[in-house]
């Protein structure tokens, strides 16, 4: 409970930062227009008034009495009636993004001078921008902390539950939020690489998303030994996985279009892994296309970069295929455990970001460094690099972390939502 009144105070103080030597900034503001600034700086003012009444609450508690009763009545709170303003800032971030890459040199010159200022304390000005999002997630999982903690069926219990509850709905607008934005701006993005040799196939729909991209090498010709020695045995192809399609296209000389093979609903996909033949067919497997947009079936041999890459795509080409261990939700009471030990931020749809101290259940791994988990506290998966988790190896540890989960679950979905949500 002191860690989240002291964090609250270091955070708003790093906001008082972004408005004062940034926003406020006389020589920044004449190098970019008013809707600019509107667009790069959003409702922050808005973010920091409703920080500024929070943490005043806060010390409000402290001044009673130095050892805290409670803090989450006042997290709650706050939750219902100002934190709203930091789903509006979070989803306006893809234009943040957008517009303060596309500054002039006259802003990027003045945004350089300004980092470079001792007060910054050699931060970036885009990591003072992210503040928001990363609070209100850290609100949530102190909160999950104090909840563990709390006395079953005390006061403090229920007001930490009620508190949850509040920021994991919030949490979850947001990142809904962005997803949205982020995956419209992409299939707009993508639709215009697209060349079409025969039937074409509407890509922007609001029920579909980007999964996984990237280069595979479809095997070509007869497999006989005087074929293995030639170069032309593989030949690069372009893979779309979206949620419901993918399709299968070749770069253009030029790089920057992608003609359309072959299109397939994700549905009537079928992968098959392939014996390690030797160095020619490392990391190859079998993609079948049931129906494909001809209404025929076809199948390719196709060769990922590496042994992760081949099952990353086979996972995300065929989600119902089976992974090496068992996901926390078939209560398998001693499955392998990581704990995050540096932060990662995914680079690709298929990765997850992870915080330091997340639990996941490991339920995929691979020789050449990567994972496949789910996270405890809200299931949610994807991949990430070994070198940022540790494995916990200790059995009990292992099981306490999946009774306080189960307890967080069954505590914040057993409790009637309030407020209507």
């Amino acid at each position: 409970m002191f860690e989240l009144v002291t964090s609250e105070a270091s955070y708003y103080k790093s906001l008082e930062i972004l408005e004062t030597h940034f926003l406020r900034n006389p020589i920044l503001i004449n190098t970019l227009s008013q809707s600019d600034m509107h667009f790069l700086f959003s409702n922050i003012e808005e973010v920091m008034k409703a920080s500024e009444r929070f943490l005043m609450d806060l010390e409000h508690r402290i001044e009673k009495s130095i050892l805290i009763s409670d803090v989450c009545d006042i997290v709650y709170h706050h939750a219902v009636e100002h934190f709203s303003v930091f789903i509006k800032y979070v989803i306006n971030q893809v234009y943040q993004e957008k517009n303060y890459r596309q500054g002039n040199q006259a802003f990027r010159e003045t945004m350089a001078a300004l980092e470079n200022h001792p007060r910054v304390r050699g931060l970036s000005f885009t990591s003072f921008l992210i503040l928001p999002f990363q609070r209100i997630t850290r609100l949530k999982l102190l909160v999950q902390n104090i909840l563990k903690k709390a006395e079953e069926n005390s006061e403090r219990e229920a007001n930490a539950i009620k508190a949850h509850q509040q920021l994991e709905q919030i949490v979850k607008e947001c990142n809904e939020g962005v997803r949205k934005m982020s995956r419209t701006e992409e299939l707009i993005s993508i639709e215009k690489t697209l060349e079409f040799k025969s039937k074409s196939v509407p890509i922007i729909s609001h029920s579909r998303w980007l999964l996984k991209k990237g280069e595979v090498q479809l095997m070509t010709g007869p497999k006989s030994t005087r074929t293995m020695r030639s170069r032309k045995l593989y030949q690069p192809v372009y893979l779309f996985l979206f949620n419901n399609l993918l399709l299968v296209t070749k770069r253009s000389s030029s790089g920057d279009k992608f003609q359309v093979l072959d299109s397939c609903t994700r549905a009537m996909l079928r992968t098959e892994d392939l014996e390690d033949q030797g160095q020619q067919l490392a990391n190859v497997f079998n993609l079948k296309l049931l129906e494909n947009q001809e209404e025929r079936q076809v199948s390719y041999m196709l060769k990922a970069g590496s042994m992760s890459d081949k099952l990353r795509w086979t996972c995300a080409l065929t989600p119902n295929r089976r992974t090496r261990f068992m996901s926390t939700s078939a209560h398998q009471p001693d499955s392998p455990q990581v704990q995050c030990i540096q932060s990662y931020s995914s680079q690709e749809p298929d990765e997850l970001s992870i915080e330091m101290a997340d639990v996941l259940n490991l339920l995929e791994r691979t020789d050449d460094g990567w994972m496949m988990g789910e996270r405890l506290h809200d299931g949610e998966r994807g991949w990430f690099p070994s070198r940022v988790v540790e494995e916990i190896q200790s059995k009990e540890v292992r099981a306490q972390n999946l009774r306080e989960a189960l307890r967080i679950q069954q505590k914040v979905f057993s409790r009637p939502t309030q407020c209507g949500v």
